[in-house]
């Protein structure tokens, strides 16, 4: 209860900072958000986004949840990302994963988990479908880190799947999609360099504009 209590207090503190720096500052914020990225990260508690990117309420939007994942069956996430694209018009949509992530490990083991087990059956499939170049990497540590990075990978290829992705880009050419790793141990941001035509091979090469007309993109 100490703690539950400090955070009270924390946040009188914080309160009256802003007001101190900008007594306007909590009443132009609630007027509306125009973030530029939507950030869409892992729950675990070591990785704060506004922290290590260094930015302010309202310039990211953020969905989190175990292991970064957006599955084309989640109402949640795909909720998030439409929001995010139709109606706050963000131009960069970020899948960050972090080294050490926990749900990652977990889909390695063979343990139950119960309705974990039910997601992490997301990153099960990723460690199938790559299965060949992680059963050659002979280092647990490389390979798990392995893993983390082509689950991020995966994760960018469900987003630039969704169809209202697909037509802003077509209409727009935003959001772009980025694929990150963050290392805890360094506390650095790692771009994975995730762009359509490194996907190609599993992105449909066409998507529709506003008229219904297939477009080439990769």
């Amino acid at each position: 209860m100490e703690l539950y209590q400090r955070v009270f207090e924390n946040n009188k503190k914080y309160v009256e900072q802003r007001l101190q720096e900008d007594p306007e500052y909590f009443k132009e914020m609630s007027l509306q958000q125009s973030p530029d990225f939507l950030y869409i990260g892992c729950s675990d508690s070591r990785v704060q986004p506004e922290t290590f990117l260094g930015v302010r309420p309202g310039e990211v939007f953020v969905h989190r949840n175990i292991a970064n994942l957006i599955p084309n069956n989640d109402v949640n996430s795909m909720a998030v990302v439409q929001y995010a694209v139709e109606n706050l018009k963000v131009k960069n949509i970020i899948i960050c994963g972090h080294y050490g992530c926990g749900g990652v490990e977990a889909a390695m083991t063979r343990n139950k988990f119960n309705t974990l087990g039910v997601w992490l059956r997301n990153i099960k499939d990723v460690r199938r479908i790559h299965s060949e170049e992680l059963t050659a990497i002979e280092d647990e540590t490389e390979r798990f880190k392995r893993l983390v990075e082509l689950n991020v990978r995966e994760q960018c290829l469900n987003v630039m799947k969704f169809s209202f992705v697909q037509r802003a880009q077509a209409e727009t050419g935003y959001p772009r999609v980025h694929g990150w790793v963050y290392d805890l141990e360094r506390g650095t941001i790692k771009d994975m360099g995730i762009t359509p035509e490194s996907l190609k091979e599993d992105l449909d090469p066409y998507v529709y504009n506003l008229d219904g007309e297939p477009e080439r993109i990769v």
